[in-house]
């Protein structure tokens, strides 16, 4: 299943998901008539009075209705606005805490190794990543989207797994993150916390009637009434909460086996995942979260991280069975407790056969979008290698962060930079300044590829920014794209990643098609075929190759795009299907390589704009994208 059939599967899921929410409301709904009219015919003192009777009244069973879909309904909004923020509420509410990009701690700076190089390598944004102080060996992903992702990490995983089983932990979340899970699970948190809203109404009139009538005469009809509805209430709560623990192993369940497999496929090892289910098999803290709330994001997690009633209420399938799944031959023994191996050095990529061309190249590039493996990974680690030590620590520091973005978003011409530099005195910190001055010699010699690492690795600390950091951030970075006078296509799409990634995605609905969006595909196409190409008559080349894949027939702009026209292009094209956003992608890398040959620059433009299209694009070089400056796909030099 590849990434496009993966968000399809994500978004029918979803629709399951409402289905089975509506049949969940509805047993509420009979389950709280029938218990609504045993309550009054005790009341009333009709012994002989029918409770079915009654709880099929019109009358009472649409009020019960209406109340009990509106508090349903109260409840999901309100749960859904507490975790608008995404993956660092969710951490937040549990006890994370984030980590900090400079930390010292050995353990520490693994884990943000791994999940930078994870990141890097499959084309997302790196996530948040937080560590909760908890014994237990688990893990989650959770957000809306992956630029809001965030990873959550215990103590226990970092200082028990060794590195390998660690990145087969990570690499286990990078996949929930890629096929969409995230989004239906916070969805599926704030469903069901209105369903359970009714039980906790009936807890709080118990606990509000046994506080209110101590000291006093319980003769009272009006307190007895409190006591039986909040009873009622209670009743109906735990069949809430059976239904939604029923609904959350339903769609857990095979989520897990299928993000156990992602990672063997994204690692090449199925030693790491397996190793870290066994030592979470054998450790004496298990899996079990301490945080109060950790039943309500249960379905969130690596290991189980709460006490399941049985087996068909249990969000997660047996330990057994997904080590067997990733071990086939593994003879049921675990691990003793011991220190942690010491990791491993990166392996060598192994060596490629020739890069594909054309249409090969094309359905090559839409194959490994959300499809890393291990040699991505290592091309990453050794991407990051590459990159000078004051950059990579830039990256992490809040002024340094700023100041590395406006240095590789600043022109390349000479007369651009100096007015850039000039308008950032005027409205950039001082602080940030200075470490722009500090940065100037190592970006100087940054090599083409390596612009959209370090973006990547800045976006976590840029993200918080408070709001009035970020929008003098914002209005620094509109003035330098303002002031450049030679604007091209790649820091376009670098700027726009950027805000992008700080903003988070912009959610609209994906239903548009190719045919639909002529303009907007003629803009981008030939933004994208002026880019790399040597003349216009070139650049018509390439579009009429992107035409081919397309299906449809773009015009060729030939004046020069402006920040605004693609900014305006790539609004409508967000919209596009997810089938037709493959397409799309197929299009633009036959436009990318027209000439025989991509260059460094297209192909870190091609990858900032598969991003901002919600298509996560690992390290070119799998693809046969990434090509030595001057030499062609067919091993020829210019």
């Amino acid at each position: 299943m590849n990434f496009f059939e993966a968000q399809d599967q994500a978004r029918r899921l979803t629709g399951r998901l409402v289905g089975l929410l509506l049949l969940a409301v509805a047993g509420l709904i009979v389950v709280a008539s029938l218990v609504v009219a045993l309550a009054l015919v005790l009341l009333d003192g009709q012994a002989g009075g029918d409770p079915l009777a009654r709880a099929l009244d019109p009358r009472l069973l649409g009020g019960v209705a209406v109340a009990v879909i509106l508090v349903v309904a109260l409840g999901s909004l309100g749960r859904h606005l507490q975790l608008r923020a995404g993956g660092s509420a969710v951490a937040e509410a549990l006890g994370g805490r984030p980590l900090n990009l400079e930390t010292r701690d050995d353990n520490e700076r693994r884990l943000l190794n791994v999940v930078e190089e994870m990141a890097i390598a499959s084309g997302l944004p790196v996530p948040a990543v937080y560590l909760l102080e908890d014994p237990a060996i688990n893990a989650f992903a959770a957000g809306h989207a992956p630029d809001d992702a965030a990873i959550g990490v215990t103590r226990g995983a970092i200082e028990t797994l060794g590195r390998d089983e660690l990145q087969g932990v990570i690499a286990h979340e990078f996949s929930h993150v890629m096929h969409g899970d995230m989004r239906l699970n916070l969805r599926l948190v704030a469903l069901l916390h209105g369903i359970l809203a009714i039980g906790l109404i009936g807890h709080m009139l118990l606990r509000g009637a046994a506080l209110g009538g101590r000291g006093r005469s319980r003769r009272g009809g009006g307190h007895a009434a409190v006591l039986g509805l909040g009873a009622a209430l209670m009743v109906v709560g735990y069949a809430g909460t059976l239904g939604g623990r029923l609904i959350k192993a339903a769609v857990s369940r095979q989520r897990e086996f299928l993000a156990d497999a992602s990672a063997v496929q994204y690692t090449r090892n199925p030693d790491g995942i397996g190793g870290a289910l066994k030592k979470l098999a054998a450790h004496s803290a298990g899996s079990r979260l301490g945080a109060a709330n950790a039943e309500e994001f249960s379905h969130l997690y690596f290991g189980r991280g709460v006490r399941a009633m049985s087996r068909l209420t249990s969000t997660h399938p047996p330990l057994e069975q997904r080590i067997r799944r990733v071990l086939p031959h593994w003879d049921g023994s675990l691990p003793s407790p011991a220190p942690r191996p010491a990791d491993p050095a990166g392996a060598e990529p192994p060596s490629t056969s020739a890069p594909p061309t054309g249409a090969t190249l094309a359905a090559a590039v839409v194959a490994s979008v959300g499809r890393l493996d291990a040699l991505d990974i290592v091309r990453a680690r050794q991407r990051l290698a590459e990159i000078e030590p004051r950059l990579i620590e830039a990256a992490h520091d809040p002024f340094a962060a700023r100041a590395l973005v406006y240095g590789i978003l600043m022109g390349v011409d000479p007369q651009s930079r100096e007015k850039q530099r000039l308008a950032l005195d005027s409205q950039a910190l001082p602080e940030v300044l200075v470490e722009l001055d500090r940065l100037a010699e190592p970006l100087a010699r940054l090599a083409p590829g390596h612009r959209l690492p370090l973006i990547e690795l800045a976006l976590p600390v840029l993200r918080q920014l408070s709001t009035t950091q970020f929008a003098g951030f914002h209005a620094c970075l509109e003035r330098l794209m303002a002031i450049e006078t030679r604007p091209g296509a790649l820091q376009w799409a670098l700027h726009r990643l950027v805000v992008q990634g700080i903003e988070g995605e912009w959610r609209t609905r994906r239903d548009r098609r190719l045919v639909d969006l002529g303009g907007p595909l003629s803009r981008l196409l030939s933004a994208l075929a002026t880019a790399g190409q040597g003349d216009e008559a070139e650049a018509r080349e390439a579009c009429g190759q992107a035409a081919e894949a397309l299906g449809v027939a773009p015009d060729f702009v030939a004046e020069p795009a402006l920040a605004a026209d693609l900014d305006w292009a790539m609004g409508r094209l967000v919209r596009l299907a997810t089938a037709e956003r493959a397409v799309l992608l197929a299009a633009m890398t036959r436009c990318v390589e027209h000439d025989g040959r991509v260059e460094p620059e297209e192909a870190e433009l091609l990858r900032a704009v598969a991003w901002t299209l919600g298509c996560p694009l690992p390290d070119p070089g799998r693809a046969g994208l990434a090509s030595r400056p001057g030499e062609r796909h067919d091993g020829q030099h210019r």
